[in-house]
């Protein structure tokens, strides 16, 4: 019978050795119980988790102890909380179940959901209970930090939580700490002094030193017990003690070396051997050695070893799994490839065996790696290729695929294709159509050379996992005929059964209509895509498919549709009963840009929090870098356009090039924030860096920055007076107006129709602005657009104030009006507005009253042109006013004039 994987977890303490009362620590930790966390953190060899366990032994009846052994292997956010359950069953049987449930389903609901579902249920146990987390520092993973702090905040007073680590976790330790929450223990603590020294090395180790002999060693170890310990089993059966503690010297490094190959000589031969060979394991079981070592007896070496204190650790009571002391197996691997080399492949070409006949392909590939087999390593890897589907997993695949050669992978199609799609999860495009090539040329006749494949089942189906990938790859780069053509192909070589590609290629081609403009097909495609895979089950999927009507139905023109569906959506993963996938992170997101769009800035915060909260339980780049564009948009509604732009630059970075279109450029959007704070020449540098012109042919993909374009033209009029700039946004305007109605979409005409009012306006022509602004209000009334018209400012204020006092639709007037912020100016005393102005505006507004240009304004006052206009800027806004004479005529109209 093979001994189970998942079994070797220490939910117990470790016996309790025959150790060196130290009072002074167990009073500090039962003093800990009284903080939020108690953090025992030094390097290896301190004996954190000797004293916790000693501690733990002494706990009080009603306290019940829970203790979970980390490794690397659980940087697996989903695994950790599954072992951190099992350990909390231990000591109480009921709490979990359902969490452990939830872990099993193919889409397990939000690391927080699953927490708050535990620590409920902790919540009502009639005892306490401390959880202890030992090597805390083997775990490398985000997720597993933030589910942790997470659990830290919101546990119940039942919950004590007690991590041995040898580095800081990164928690928020010095909020805690502030707080009077975290007790700590460090290596300063933990260390031996004199007397603790004393009775180790001579009633634990059985030696008979002198009291000066003792201070000797104490004091070359500075208190490390590992050092100690070490220096103690090279002292026994000595005749002079003291002449080998007297030789003694060096620092710590070079003193370790040197005791553990003292220790190491000292064993018998067959020991020794056993200790080197297994050195290359992790975790050691009596089969795993039997295995590796090729003998039959590592079950009662393992057993001879804990009883001769030689640095194992056991992981279970049982005692079937254990550890090497860390420091202790670094040695050991030191000392292996030093005198063992030519063995390294064997050891660990045995350990990828034993594991993959035992159920662990992931450790099977990672020995196979070590031992260099690639060949064996590719096999496995390749039978693993659908982790390149899920983005939780598809970056270890990436990992593994990275230590093969490059001519082991190009010799295999299956494992070349796997790898083409775990690249286009990661933009690099390029690097995946290299894959695809490698893959194809086995698929032609006459081809030399061996053709190795380990999952004969997707070979039958490589042509078209290429034809999935030439079509991301087109579209991605804007090649949708290109698209077109290979998506079919996935339709006409699969038979229906086979969802995955299919569902692709139907997604695919969904993306060519959102691409070329068609957005009624692309609508179409996308809800159909998504009522299928709701029928078939896929929740997440379904998600991520609804998410693309956030941005086709506003363009349309149909806001409340778009607020419907994904209401509906909501309601359906509601309705299952179970928590949102991480993957629903889209959905909130999408729902926050909707509801921004509608006016409700306070609804949208929320539901972008609530995305972030999904979002980060998950390894989703893709929607870090559409939440962080989301979250900018917001800021600006919320008057925060440097918070705006500091996350536009932060989407920027994260951006990945994938088939869904670029409809609204970072670049663009940045654009427009400069253009609103008066930074027109850096938004005429971007509008010539893009090479747009008000005479380009115009498309959808490039409405967005055609628009911007037009901003800019019309805020280059307003702060220089140059007619073209007014006469060019003017007919650029009137041509994206024809393309957008031509193209069915009224969103988009609903802006461009804004945005043409006020360049009538900012030229005093009153009754045009008037009739582009009653156009706009009859589109967009019906279906609840607000943000358009509110992100114009005061600009747009005043005209709607115009509209109204002129009976020109008021009543859809009026309602947007209550959507602007409080405007000051409007209804404020002089005495107020003056206070508004900073002192320097009021002198720039003073210059801008005698006739002053913006240059004779900067050099009178030292300033920078840019300053000025920043200034002039400033005014216009706290005076509600869209030009220089409009300032100057509403400063003297409310009065401030004199005053200043």
């Amino acid at each position: 019978m093979s001994t189970p994987i998942l079994d070797t977890k220490l939910y117990v303490p470790p016996p309790r050795s025959n150790a060196v009362p130290r009072p002074r620590l167990i009073e500090r930790l039962e003093e800990g119980l009284r903080s939020r966390l108690i953090l025992v953190c030094a390097p290896a060899g301190f004996g954190k988790t000797t004293v916790v366990s000693d501690w733990a032994a002494g706990l009080e009846p009603e306290v019940r102890l829970a203790w979970l052994s980390l490794d690397e292997g659980d940087s697996d956010p989903a695994r950790f909380l599954a072992y951190l359950v099992a350990a909390l069953r231990t000591v109480a049987p009921d709490v979990g179940q359902g969490v452990l449930r939830m872990l099993l389903t193919p889409q397990p609901p939000p690391t927080e959901a699953m927490l708050t579902a535990l620590l409920n249920e902790i919540a009502t146990l009639s005892q306490g209970v401390v959880l202890v987390l030992d090597d805390y520092h083997l775990v490398d993973s985000e997720g597993v930090d933030e589910a942790l702090a997470f659990l830290l905040e919101h546990m119940p007073p039942q919950l004590h939580v007690v991590i041995a680590t040898r580095e800081d976790p990164r928690l928020p330790l010095a909020r805690w700490r502030a707080r009077g929450q975290l007790t700590e223990l460090r290596a300063a603590d933990l260390r031996f002094t004199p007397e603790e020294a004393a009775e180790f090395l001579n009633r634990v180790m059985d030696l008979d030193l002198a009291a000066e002999d003792i201070a000797a060693l104490e004091t070359r170890t500075e208190g490390w017990i590992a050092g100690l310990q070490l220096a103690a089993l090279s002292i026994q059966g000595r005749s002079d003690a003291a002449g080998f503690i007297q030789d003694f010297t060096g620092s710590n490094r070079f003193v370790v070396d040197y005791l553990v190959e003292e220790v190491l000589q000292r064993q018998p031969e067959r020991t020794r051997s056993f200790l080197l060979q297994t050195s290359v394991l992790d975790r050691l079981c009596g089969a795993l050695c039997d295995c590796v070592t090729g003998q039959k007896r590592g079950k009662s070496m393992l057993e001879r070893l804990e009883r001769d204190n030689l640095f194992v650790v056991p992981l279970d009571d049982e005692r079937q799994w254990y550890r090497y002391h860390h420091l202790f197996a670094d040695v050991l691997q030191a000392h292996l490839l030093e005198e063992l080399p030519d063995q390294l492949p064997l050891l660990h070409r045995r350990a990828s065996e034993w594991y993959e006949d035992n159920g662990s392909r992931c450790d099977a590939i990672r020995h196979a790696l070590a031992a260099k087999d690639f060949e064996r390593a590719a096999d496995l890897i390749e039978r693993e290729g659908l982790m390149t589907e899920d983005t939780s997993q598809s970056a270890t695949w990436l990992r593994w695929t990275r230590a093969l050669p490059d001519e082991t992978i190009r010799s295999r199609p299956v494992l070349s294709a796997w790898h083409a799609c775990a690249l286009l999860g990661i933009g690099e495009l390029e690097a995946a159509e290299a894959r695809v090539k490698d893959a194809e040329r086995w698929l032609k006749p006459g081809r030399s050379g061996r053709t190795i494949v380990a999952d004969e089942e997707q070979l039958r189906s490589l042509l078209a996992t290429i034809s999935v990938v030439r079509a991301y790859n087109a579209l991605a780069v804007g090649d949708v005929p290109g698209t077109l053509e290979h998506a079919r192909r996935v339709l006409e070589l699969l038979p229906e059964g086979d969802h995955l590609r299919r569902e692709q290629a139907t997604a695919l081609m969904g993306m060519t209509y959102w691409a070329g403009g068609d957005l009624e097909a692309a609508d179409r495609v996308f809800v159909d895509f998504s009522a299928r895979l709701l029928a078939a089950g896929n929740l997440a999927t379904a998600i991520s498919a609804l998410s693309v009507l956030a941005d086709v139905r506003p363009a349309l023109g149909r806001l409340r549709e778009a607020v419907d569906a994904f209401a509906r959506m909501m309601q359906v993963a509601v309705d299952q009963g179970e928590p949102l996938p991480p993957d629903a992170a889209d959905l909130y997101r999408g729902l926050a840009e909707l509801e921004l769009e509608s006016g409700d800035l306070a609804a949208a915060a929320q539901h972008l929090l609530r995305s972030k909260e999904l979002g980060e339980q998950g390894e989703l780049p893709i929607w870090r870098y559409r939440w962080c564009i989301a979250q900018a948009r917001l800021n600006e509604a919320q008057a925060d356009p440097e918070g705006a732009l500091s996350l536009l630059d932060e989407a920027q970075r994260l951006f990945i090039r994938t088939p869904a279109p670029e409809a609204r450029p970072i670049s663009a959007q940045k654009a427009r924030i400069w253009t609103a704070q008066g930074r027109v020449n850096e938004a005429l540098e971007w509008a010539r860096e893009r090479g747009l012109s008000i005479d380009d042919d115009l498309s959808y993909l490039r409405e967005f920055e055609h628009v911007t374009l037009a901003r800019v033209l019309i805020a280059r009029y307003e702060s220089e007076r140059v007619d073209d700039a007014a006469h060019d946004a003017a007919g650029l305007l009137e041509r994206l107006l024809h393309a957008a109605e031509e193209g069915g979409r009224i969103g988009s005409a609903i802006e461009i129709l804004a945005l043409q009012a006020l360049a009538h306006q900012a030229q005093g022509e009153t009754s045009s602005a008037l009739e582009s602004l009653e156009r706009a209000l009859s589109l967009a009334e019906p279906e609840g657009y607000v943000r358009v018209f509110v992100s114009e400012g005061p600009p747009m204020a005043r005209l709607l104030k115009e509209a109204v006092s002129r009976g020109v639709a008021s009543e859809g007037a009026k309602r947007l009006l209550a959507a602007f912020p409080p405007a000051g100016p409007a209804s404020a005393h002089p005495s107020e507005v003056k206070e508004l102005l900073s002192d320097r505006e009021a002198e720039v507004l003073q210059h801008i009253a005698a006739g002053l240009t913006n240059r004779e304004i900067a050099e009178r006052l030292y300033l920078s042109l840019f300053t000025v206009k920043a200034h002039a800027r400033s005014i216009y806004d706290k005076l509600d006013a869209h030009s220089r004479t409009q300032a100057v005529a509403r400063a003297r109209e409310l009065g401030i004039l004199p005053l200043l």
